[in-house]
């Protein structure tokens, strides 16, 4: 969860105003609406772990909210995974909706390139990626690169 939230964060962070609708082409996700499927995936992961498995595709907020939002839904899914037993197999929730939520991560990260709002590369092997913190403040890069 801490990783999800550290490399989220990072991808989300110092967007320009009008990256939330860029689109790479006419059949491509706009960033805002990546950004609303995470919050989705986490919202799902929450159901399933309290034992109703509820998939709904939300209509996708402004950039700001939609940041605001998947950052709920991930503590909301940490601090319930912490406080209590799962009623889905947690090994099943990080196969599927937690992993899957990486990928649009890294679709942000890219679309980021593309839009001309680059992120710096980072060795996240040395990062500071801490259990625990899962919002949007996380610890600065220790070493990234162009």
């Amino acid at each position: 969860m801490a990783t999800l939230a550290y490399r989220g964060a990072k991808a989300v962070r110092e967007t320009p105003a009008e990256f939330a609708a860029f689109r790479a082409a006419p059949c491509t996700r706009t960033p805002v609406e990546i950004l609303a499927h995470m919050g989705d995936l986490m919202d799902w992961a929450l159901s399933m772990v309290e034992g109703r498995q509820v998939w709904r595709d939300a209509v996708p907020l402004p950039w700001d909210e939609e940041v605001t939002r998947f950052f709920r839904a991930l503590e909301a899914l940490d601090k319930r995974l912490a406080s209590a037993p799962s009623e889905a197999p947690e090994e099943r929730l990080f196969q599927g909706p937690v992993a899957d939520a990486l990928t649009p991560v890294g679709q942000i990260a890219m679309l980021r390139n593309m839009a001309g709002a680059p992120m710096r590369g980072e060795n996240y092997f040395v990062a500071k990626i801490q259990m625990g913190p899962v919002g949007l403040q996380q610890a600065p890069p220790r070493r990234e690169s162009e």
